[in-house]
């Protein structure tokens, strides 16, 4: 019954996404897929959790966006996802739940909130510090660089990456309680979701602005992520080849959920 009540719920959420154009169709199957195995081989603790992700990145993605038009060209993935973007928010996270349904153990609820919050960081600093008045700073040199630039921070990116993380940590909280499974305190969870989130998200900028492949558009000079810019097709100017975004977001994932699992461990003693 549960992995009915998945599919169901997962069906009519990702189909809501993809009637508003935020999610493509192969999104909106990932989604469905993914939604199903969340709450079938979990419970709301995890299918909630990847809710409140989803449900809030996508209205930030709508918040302003006619000034954030022009920045979104400039990237590998847009608010209107696809299943590789789906795949690389929600997909470790899914492994997770199912390590969870096969070996209970609180190490993967700690890592699962690590990556959750990694990827609610990470979203919540791009949609929100886009908007900033300010030009973002490398997070390497601390050089002034172009709005919408990889590897790029700024006060107001910061600090909604911190509210996302903490946000995550207490939405899980909640989520546990209501599930009814074995939890942590509201602090502990919000510490988790913080820290996590944050460390996720910082991993995430610094890989952005060292190995991740990224192109020159050869009309304006912007570096961007993107194959073809200003109807041109770019050229490569640093990175590894294989280093995708995609593969940003996993790596940074995976550091944000090791972080969770040591912190947890540490404050549950």
């Amino acid at each position: 019954m549960d992995w009915i009540i998945g599919a169901v719920c997962a069906f009519i959420v990702a189909g809501a996404a993809y009637a508003k154009k935020s999610l493509t169709l192969s999104g909106c199957l990932a989604a469905v897929m993914m939604g199903t195995i969340y709450y079938g081989a979990g419970n709301l603790f995890w299918f909630g959790t990847l809710l409140l992700f989803f449900i809030t990145s996508t209205l930030l993605s709508k918040y302003r966006k006619e000034r954030k038009q022009e920045l979104e060209k400039s990237y590998a993935k847009t608010g209107n996802r696809d299943a590789g973007q789906v795949l690389a928010n929600g997909g470790i996270g899914m492994v997770l739940c199912l390590g969870y349904w096969i070996i209970p153990h609180p190490a993967w609820t700690y890592a699962f909130v690590g990556v959750m919050a990694t990827v609610t960081s990470d979203t919540w600093a791009t949609e929100l510090g886009s908007l900033s008045r300010k030009p973002p700073r490398s997070v390497v040199t601390w050089k002034v660089l172009t709005p919408g630039a990889s590897g790029g921070v700024s006060l107001l990116g910061t600090t909604a990456a911190a509210v996302g993380g903490a946000l995550i940590g207490v939405g899980a909280f909640f989520f546990s309680w209501i599930a009814g499974i074995e939890t942590q305190g509201l602090l502990i969870w919000t510490c988790i979701g913080l820290v996590g989130g944050l460390a996720g998200a910082f991993a995430d900028s610094y890989l952005g602005a060292t190995v991740q492949l990224m192109y020159r558009c050869t009309t304006c000079g912007r570096e961007v992520e993107v194959s073809e810019h200003c109807g041109r097709t770019t050229v490569r100017a640093r990175g590894w080849a294989w280093m995708s975004n995609d593969l940003v977001n996993v790596l940074s994932s995976v550091i944000g959920g090791c972080l969770a699992i040591g912190l947890g461990n540490i404050l549950a003693l």
